[in-house]
């Protein structure tokens, strides 16, 4: 089985260097499993809300990217429904 073109320890490492990322980016303070988390879960539902759109990616740099993306949007997400 593989996510997005990439199998799943590459998915874990990935989407933990993705939410590693974005917590620096977002100036989050976060630990390494909300990391991992983070990168994961933002990455899949990115890809899902894409692969709805019509955009289809694959790889391992474009689950990096979604990743990244996905996991800015989460934290962003949490901190509004936190205040």
């Amino acid at each position: 089985m593989d996510v997005n073109g990439v199998g799943w320890i590459a998915a874990i490492i990935i989407g933990g260097f993705a939410g590693w990322m974005a917590e620096q980016f977002m100036k989050s303070n976060m630990g390494l499993f909300m990391n991992i988390l983070l990168g994961i879960i933002g990455a899949i539902v990115l890809n899902a809300i894409l692969t709805f759109a019509g955009m289809n990616f694959t790889g391992w740099l474009a689950y990096l990217i979604i990743g990244f993306i996905g996991a800015c949007l989460l934290i962003a997400v949490g901190r509004a429904v936190r205040r």
